[in-house]
């Protein structure tokens, strides 16, 4: 292992380690600010599975993440605490059946095509929810007992759903780690790189395509999971394209083709969220904070082309540059001084 992977490795370490450590010194407050961070961050990472991994650029993402939230609160028994154990992997199972049907049509298509056949798709799962008695309308449903599994996993407290969050958020960057090594892996990533070649060399691409993009979705249904407990509320909103474009700015911002540059994405996007609504620094302006958040989210990608997980490379760039130039002009001025 070279010291590019030692020294990734260690940061993603590092972070669980500072995320497991951080209700010891967090209130109330940060501690549901960090979970909502890390289902995001899950979701994220869904993404990054099609995006960055496989170089298909979904904008239907939030029909996968709703479609788990609002099979979680319709299949919880109304009377008693659903249990984990089935409720979880049953609203895995149902999202990742609708990217199952998504998938096998719009992988079909491809570029601005297939962008627009997704968004199409996630559409149709916003109004199903927001038309129909399904969903609740546009008032929603709640969660009015939170899921468990008997008394040692109660998620209605949230140092647990914390925990368990976070549990979830490490065992799919773990799964998503050994699939980029994998065969299956290596070969999304051809068909990133080059898919004809990969043809030629006698691939079958589709299916390959197929299989990442419901496991994208599955992903997705388990953020959605979290997100129904944790709120305990799930509204038709939670399927808009506006949310799919979160994701996407999300795994932009931290960095394409990096699992930690979700992490990163994630985390840095929700900061931002937060510190341009703070009315402490902002004041009154505070109310327009979507303004400084896409201005800065403009200057990040411009400067940042690599996203934030670029940021180390690019400043030993730098460094190495700035002292090649002293070198060069440290060698100049001797050959200088030897001449006179």
């Amino acid at each position: 292992m070279n010291d590019s992977k030692v020294s990734k490795a260690i940061f993603v370490a590092l972070v669980f380690l500072a995320l497991a450590a951080f209700p010891a010194v967090s209130g109330q407050y940060g501690l549901d600010l960090a979970t909502k961070i890390m289902v995001f961050a899950i979701f994220a990472l869904s993404l990054e599975l099609l995006v960055g991994a496989t170089g298909l650029v979904c904008f239907g993402q939030a029909a996968f993440l709703g479609i788990g939230a609002y099979s979680t609160v319709l299949l919880s028994p109304p009377d008693q605490a659903g249990n984990v154990l089935w409720l979880l992997p049953l609203a895995m199972l149902l999202a990742g059946g609708y990217a199952l049907a998504v998938g096998a049509l719009s992988l079909r298509t491809k570029g601005v095509y297939f962008i627009m056949v997704t968004l199409a798709f996630a559409q149709m799962a916003y109004y199903v929810a927001h038309d129909t008695p399904l969903g609740g309308g546009t008032d929603g449903i709640y969660l009015l007992l939170k899921p468990g599994v008997g008394a040692w996993l109660d998620l209605d407290k949230p140092l647990v759903l914390y925990q368990f969050t976070l549990g979830c958020l490490l065992a799919t960057f773990a799964f998503l780690a050994l699939l980029g090594r994998s065969r299956f892996g290596r070969a999304l990533a051809g068909i990133r790189v080059n898919e004809q070649r990969m043809r030629a060399t006698g691939f079958s691409t589709y299916p390959y395509k197929l299989a990442a993009f419901v496991v994208s979705g599955a992903l997705a249904g388990l953020a959605g999971f979290l997100f129904a407990v944790k709120d305990g509320y799930v509204n038709p909103e939670l399927m808009g394209w506006h949310v799919s474009g979160e994701v996407l700015i999300i795994v932009i911002l931290g960095g394409l083709g990096h699992l930690r540059g979700a992490l990163i994405g994630a985390f840095a996007f929700a900061l931002l969220q937060e510190f341009f609504k703070s009315e402490a620094v902002f004041g009154e302006f505070a109310k327009h904070w979507h303004l400084g958040l896409g201005l800065t989210i403009i200057a990040s990608v411009a400067l940042l082309p690599r996203g934030l997980v670029g940021v180390p490379g690019q400043l030993a760039a730098r460094l190495r540059g700035a002292a090649l130039g002293e070198q060069a002009d440290a060698a100049n001025a001797g050959g200088n001084h030897g001449g006179h």
